[in-house]
C-alpha cells in the first residue's frame, strides 16, 4: 500500500505537469458537463471548458482539470486498505490526516520542487467529518509556468502556491488540490497578503467539494 499511495501521488505531480493541448483517453467517464470517477467514489462538475483551453487528465485514482488561463485543480481518490483502516482507527481523524499529508503528500513536493516548504495549516472539524487544509509554497512548482513572462529575472523562479484539502469518506482518501494561480500570472503587480490567499484558496476548495457527488451521503452526526 506505501508504494502504491507514493505511485498516486507522484502521478499526482505528474500529471499536474502535463503540458499538452488535448486530453488524452479517460479512464474515467464524461456524462455532459460531469466528470465520475473510474470507481465510482465521486462525480463532480467539470471545471474547465475546452473553448477555454481546458483539458482533463486522470487515471484510476487522480483527475486534474486545468485550463489555459487560470483553473488547475486536482481530485484524487484512493481507497483504503487495513493499513489505512487502522492508522486512522489508532490515531483519530485529525492526527491521521497531518500523518497522511506528511508522509505521502508533502515529500513528494519537496522532492520535485526544491525549497518547498508548509507555509500553514488548519483542521476543520465540521467539514466532511473532519478535513485538514494545507498551504503550500513550491518554488518553480506553477502550472502555468509556461505563461509567466521572468524577463529580467529568470534566475528566480515564480513560487506558485497550493492548496490541498484532505479528508476520508467512504472508504477512501480524498485529496483535493487547486493552485492560486494569480500568484503568479499577476507577479509584477500582485499584492495580496498571506491572510487574502488563504481566504481565496480555502473558498475554492469548500467550493469544489460542495460541488462533489459520492457514493453515499455523509450519515448524521449523532446528538450528545
Amino acid at each position: 500500500m506505501v508504494r502504491q499511495l507514493l505511485l498516486v501521488f507522484s502521478l499526482l505531480v505528474t500529471l499536474t505537469q502535463a503540458e499538452s493541448s488535448e486530453s488524452k483517453p479517460l479512464v474515467g467517464k464524461v456524462s455532459g458537463q460531469t466528470y465520475i470517477s473510474p470507481t465510482k467514489a465521486f462525480k463532480v462538475p467539470i471545471p474547465v471548458l475546452p473553448e477555454l483551453g481546458g483539458v482533463i487528465n486522470d487515471t484510476e485514482d487522480v483527475v486534474t482539470f486545468q485550463d489555459a488561463f487560470n483553473i488547475h485543480v486536482s481530485i484524487a481518490a484512493l481507497a483504503q486498505d487495513a493499513t489505512q483502516r487502522w492508522e486512522l482507527s489508532t490515531r483519530g481523524t485529525k492526527e491521521y490526516l497531518i500523518y497522511f499529508f506528511k508522509t505521502y503528500v508533502y515529500p513528494d513536493f519537496e522532492q520535485r520542487f526544491k525549497g518547498t516548504r508548509v507555509e500553514s495549516a488548519r483542521y476543520l472539524p465540521t467539514l466532511q467529518d473532519g478535513a485538514l487544509l494545507t498551504y503550500t509554497l513550491l518554488p518553480g512548482g506553477s502550472m502555468f509556468a509556461d505563461r509567466v513572462s521572468l524577463a529580467g529575472s529568470s534566475d528566480t523562479p515564480a513560487v506558485a502556491k497550493r492548496g490541498n484539502l484532505i479528508f476520508v469518506r467512504d472508504g477512501y482518501i480524498f485529496v483535493l488540490s487547486t493552485e492560486l494561480a494569480e500568484r503568479v500570472l499577476k507577479r509584477s503587480t500582485y499584492n495580496k497578503t498571506t491572510a487574502e490567499e488563504d481566504e481565496f484558496l480555502r473558498q475554492r476548495l469548500i467550493d469544489l467539494v460542495g460541488k462533489m457527488e459520492f457514493n453515499q451521503p455523509l450519515a448524521a452526526t449523532p446528538k450528545k
